[in-house]
């Protein structure tokens, strides 16, 4: 017996592969067939590639349509022990690994409706009140409880405006490699390290979502204003500030995201100086108006983007582990090595992102 394989669906003819009835892939039409004695072979091949496409945990026998639905954290064996009877599942990266501190880790659960749409994460008490206005839920659990490093708090949101796309996955990476593999298979990076201040390991959340997305909308602003709006109209904050360490004003990028690719924002350029400043309007970009180094001095720091024929982009980040940069060498992954904070004796950070 043979089997065709194609983007979206399996077919064979008495004896279909029913439980991978559908999976999404990316890029070209692909066509391929094997004989029923090299079933077993081909599904553990592909599970491999889910594994990098989807994304842990996966299993051939996932069904379709099943979102994130619901999180919580533990902080000891106890609350571990009550959550896995409570079918939540658990996502096994301590999140102060590295750290001196309490074991904490991330558990999740999946249904077919009521998705979870956004998450953010907070390292004081600013960034939450916006998001209180919003209707964000917040686990009351430090993300860094145990450790010297900043009180970290996540938040979710279940929306269903244009700008809302079901999470389907999660992942937890601790090693730089690993980022930009994941950017490149349209992972999106939370900015925020979970170890932030902690001298642990660079912790990462990602998300995977129900559809492919891209950035539609992109904007900065300063010491809070207007978050509660950003918010109630679709956008995600980058949770990272791009003044860190070099005082003033505490500025966020933030972003809102189409299904739609043609109203995609295709290329993302960091002025520092007045020449950038007349070659980037030379060239069609746009100025976001806050400056991303407002109130620490040094240079004027500006986020400029365009909409044009190139790719679409699919997810912006910050990097503020520096030893990362080598390993963001990925093809679709891209770094603008123009210093956020140039100028000033801030840390160094670097905007990234992919396209598809």
């Amino acid at each position: 017996m043979l089997y065709s394989a194609f983007p979206g669906k399996f077919f064979g003819e008495a004896e279909s592969i029913k439980s991978l009835s559908v999976v999404q892939f990316t890029g070209t039409l692909m066509c391929f067939w094997f004989k029923e004695e090299e079933m077993e072979t081909m599904k553990t091949l592909l599970k491999v590639y889910l594994l990098l496409l989807i994304g842990p945990p996966f299993t051939l026998e996932q069904s379709v349509g099943q979102y994130i639905t619901e999180l919580q954290v533990s902080l000891d064996e106890a609350e571990e022990t009550y959550l896995s009877s409570q079918g939540f599942i658990k996502i096994d990266v301590d999140l102060n690994k590295g750290a001196e501190g309490k074991y904490i880790y991330l558990w999740y659960k999946k249904g077919s409706s009521s998705p979870i749409t956004r998450i953010q994460l907070t390292f004081n008490h600013g960034m939450s009140r916006g998001l209180i206005t919003a209707g964000y839920q917040k686990i009351n659990k430090n993300l860094n409880a145990g450790t010297s490093g900043d009180n970290i708090y996540l938040w979710y949101y279940r929306g269903n405006s244009e700008y809302d796309v079901p999470i389907v996955n999660l992942h937890v990476s601790i090693e730089a490699r690993e980022e930009a593999q994941m950017f490149a298979f349209g992972w999106e990076r939370l900015a925020c390290d979970l170890n932030r201040k902690a001298r642990g390991k660079w912790i990462y959340l990602w998300v995977k979502r129900e559809r492919p997305t891209y950035i539609c909308d992109i904007t900065a602003n300063a010491d809070y204003d207007g978050d509660a709006d950003y918010f109630q109209n679709g956008y995600i904050r980058v949770d990272e500030d791009t003044n860190r360490g070099a005082g003033g004003s505490f500025v966020f990028i933030w972003y809102r995201q189409t299904t739609n690719s043609q109203r995609a924002i295709t290329d993302l350029k960091i002025s520092t100086d007045d020449i950038d400043e007349m070659l980037f309007r030379y060239m069609g970009f746009t100025r976001v108006t806050t400056d991303l180094s407002k109130g620490a001095g040094g240079s004027y720091v500006y986020l400029w983007y365009k909409k044009d024929s190139g790719l679409p982009i699919r997810a912006v980040s910050v990097i503020v582990n520096t030893a990362a940069v080598e390993q963001y060498r990925y093809p679709r992954v891209f770094i603008r090595q123009n210093n956020l904070n140039s100028g000033n004796k801030g840390n160094t950070l670097y905007l990234t992102f992919s396209s598809f």
